[in-house]
Formats: structure tokens, C-alpha cells, sequence
């Protein structure tokens, strides 16, 4: 039998193993957890008291639904004594669906009203954007991931309200991948950027209201802030416990795994790797023309990571990096993620990869969403992950601790 029909069988029956034990247990299957109710559901059901008389720009897309299904711009322009004026977009679109380096502002179909871009010429809301505006709300799905862009949005939206003197309203969404683990290197002081407008770890842990609190008073902006809060939310919960329906935050994440893997795997794909795109599954496989995926695996699986397997692939892009070119790589199966650390495993494949192929791999632009220079050196080194860790566990028990105030959720 092939080396890859015999791993994928083992991984297949782990995963079965796994399915048949959560299901004989039948205090798990009897358990019904009363669903999260987010933001724009506890808004709508308290008569949307915080925007009463409010002339209201809503930063928003897509993922900006209520339980229900109902658009939170249908809400907002329906409910009585609210005004929307006018929205805005992030990256990706009021739609979700485009994947651009620039983003026109248009006009939403349904209410009429101008859609500024906030992915185009501008990254920040201007004056002009804001005239006759005195409350700007944000309702937006984030991942948990510091360099997904929606929140750097977030944050140049608080300096512009900040600026012009605008009250901020944040509904509140669950972090997907939960709201206790955090990990990896905060990013270096000075080095701020879209993809890094604040000094986060990778995986943050935290929802996007607590970063909007984190942000107002780390970054001193005079700003009048109201945050909407969840209720019903487990911090340990990932998004598939909260009852609320997963709607895709951008084009190529399609799944909570695919969530879960973004900290560590979407760190890669500034290098010269694929990490799937144009595929049918986006960040679980990674490879390219010149990888040796066979070896790759093999050295990754003598790692023994906790919660995670490593399957030899080929595949074929038809989007995006090496498109129509036939990639080898790895398949990362996430069979445990109680135990599974996304970082420490991008970390690894890293490693991996600088031992492998020293001269293909592109190490430099690894640092590109690591932001952290210590790290980008340690991996150039061939140090172990454990010694990497305790590069940056300084900084990142620093930032556990500011994080404290501004957590909201038990």
C-alpha cells in the first residue's frame, strides 16, 4: 500500500473513531445549549435603544446578519427613530465576495445608500464620508486572527470617529476559534500596518468589542464607545456551539477549520508557497512546484503535534499563487482541536521548511504577517519551536495582561 493511501486511511479512522465516540456519549448528545445572541440580535430585540434618534453610519458586510438571517442594513434602515445615512465596506466588499487589491464605492441595491469603500482609495473613513453622521456602528465577523484586515478597519474607524467628535457603537460577534487561546509573537513596536494595526500576538483571543475598548485606551482616542454585548457566549466555545449559522467572512475562508488553521498557515502564503488558494480547501493544504511534500510530511509527523496530521498531496490552483501549476505539498488535518495550536504548527512547517529547502524557500517574506524579527531569525536558524516560544513569551505575558481589562465574557 502507498505511503499516502496508508496515512490517509489511518486519519479516516481516527476521525470515524472520534465521531462514533462523541456519539455514544448521550449526556453530549442531550445537551441543548441555548443559542449566542450577538450584537444585532440584542439590539433589535431591546427596540434599538442606543441608536434612538441617531443618524447612523454602519460599517458592515455580509457577515453582518442577525439569527435570523436578516441583514443588520435592513434593521438599521427599517427601524423607527434610527437614520442610516450611509454605509461602509471593508475588504472583500459589502458582498463578501470579491478578492482585489482595490474595492470601488458603489451603492447598495436594496435601501439606495451610498457604500464607501474602506479597501480603495482610502482605508479610513474622511471627513466628507462622516459629514451630518453622529453615530458610526460596526458589525463585522472577525476570525480571531491578527493580521485578518477586518479589524485594522475597526480600529481606523475608531481614529476617524475619534477625530470628528462621532459616538461609536460596536455589535459584538463571537471570536469563531474561541476567546481563551492565544499564542504566537505580539508584533514588534513600530512596525504597525494594515494587516497589523495593533500590538497583538497572532491569536488574539479576543472579540471584536474587546478589541475596540483594547484600542480606544491603548491608543488614547477621545471617543465616546458603546459596546453591544453578546450574550450567552462561551469563551472556551468555538463558533459550531454558539447556534449561530456560518456565513463565509471572505471568499477563501469557507469553514471554522479553515479558521482555525488561517493563524498558522495563512502566515505562509507571503512566501512562495501556495497555502491553497484557488483550491477547494483554502488553508488545509500548502505546497509547491519545487516542495518535496512526501519529506515534508514524513518530518512533520516525527514532530508528534498535538491535534493535528500531515497527509502527502499534490494539487493543481486554479486561482491565485502557481495557478495551473502542479504544487506538492501536505494536507493539514486538524484531528484534535482541544489540543491542536495552529501557530506552534505554522512554526513548525516553517522550521521544516528552512531545513528542507534552504535555498527554494523564501524565508524573508515570512516576516511579512509575523512582524516579528526575533522569530523571522530564529526560523532562518533551524531553532527549535520550543526555543522560538521562549523568544517571545516576554511579550506575550505582557499582553496577557493588558488584555485582562478589556475582556468582557467569562
Amino acid at each position: 500500500m502507498k505511503t499516502q493511501t496508508r496515512w490517509f486511511l489511518i486519519v479516516l479512522g481516527l476521525a470515524l473513531f472520534a465521531r462514533v465516540e462523541v456519539a455514544a456519549d448521550p449526556a453530549a448528545s442531550n445537551v441543548v445549549r441555548p443559542p449566542t445572541a450577538t450584537g444585532i440580535d440584542v439590539l433589535v430585540r431591546d427596540g434599538f435603544g442606543p441608536l434612538e434618534d441617531r443618524r447612523v453610519g454602519l460599517i458592515t458586510n455580509h457577515t453582518g446578519l442577525d439569527r435570523s438571517g436578516v441583514g443588520t442594513i435592513r434593521r438599521l434602515h427599517e427601524a423607527p427613530g434610527v437614520e442610516l445615512a450611509v454605509l461602509f465596506s471593508p475588504e472583500h466588499g459589502l458582498h463578501g465576495k470579491l478578492d482585489v487589491p482595490e474595492i470601488a464605492d458603489s451603492e447598495d441595491a436594496g435601501t439606495g445608500i451610498r457604500v464607501y469603500s474602506l479597501y480603495g482609495k482610502t482605508r479610513r473613513p474622511e471627513p466628507a464620508m462622516l459629514d451630518g453622521i453622529d453615530t458610526l456602528v460596526f458589525d463585522i465577523q472577525d476570525i480571531g486572527t491578527r493580521f485578518y484586515t477586518y479589524i485594522s478597519t475597526l480600529g481606523l474607524a475608531m481614529e476617524a470617529a475619534a477625530e470628528q467628535g462621532i459616538r461609536f457603537v460596536v455589535l459584538d460577534r463571537p471570536n469563531p476559534i474561541n476567546g481563551v487561546d492565544v499564542s504566537g509573537p505580539v508584533a514588534d513596536p513600530g512596525r504597525e500596518s494594515f494587516t497589523a494595526f495593533h500590538r497583538l500576538p497572532v491569536r488574539h483571543g479576543m472579540t471584536v468589542g474587546e478589541l475596540a475598548l483594547m484600542f480606544r485606551a491603548e491608543r488614547k482616542l477621545d471617543l465616546e464607545l458603546e459596546i453591544v454585548e453578546l450574550e450567552r457566549w462561551d469563551r472556551a466555545a468555538f463558533y459550531d456551539a454558539t447556534g449561530q449559522r456560518w456565513v463565509n467572512p471572505s471568499p477563501n475562508m469557507r469553514s471554522l477549520t479553515q479558521a482555525l488553521l488561517y493563524p498558522g498557515i495563512g502566515l505562509l502564503e507571503t512566501t512562495n508557497l501556495s497555502v491553497g488558494r484557488g483550491t477547494d480547501t483554502p488553508f488545509e493544504v500548502l505546497g509547491a512546484p519545487w516542495l518535496d511534500g512526501q519529506r515534508l510530511a514524513a518530518e512533520l509527523r516525527t514532530m508528534s503535534l498535538p491535534g493535528v496530521a500531515f497527509v502527502p498531496v499534490e494539487f493543481v490552483p486554479d486561482a491565485s499563487k502557481f495557478e495551473g501549476e502542479t504544487c506538492r505539498g501536505v494536507n493539514v488535518i486538524v484531528i484534535d482541536r482541544a489540543v491542536f495550536d495552529p501557530v506552534h504548527t505554522g512554526l513548525e512547517i516553517a522550521r521544516q521548511l528552512r531545513i528542507l529547502h534552504p535555498d527554494e524557500w523564501a524565508a524573508e517574506a515570512y516576516d511579512r504577517l509575523l512582524v516579528h524579527a526575533g522569530t523571522l531569525e530564529a526560523v532562518r536558524e533551524g531553532k527549535m519551536v520550543t526555543e522560538m516560544e521562549a523568544g517571545y513569551r516576554e511579550g506575550l505575558e505582557e499582553f496577557m495582561a493588558r488584555r485582562k481589562a478589556f475582556l468582557l465574557y467569562d
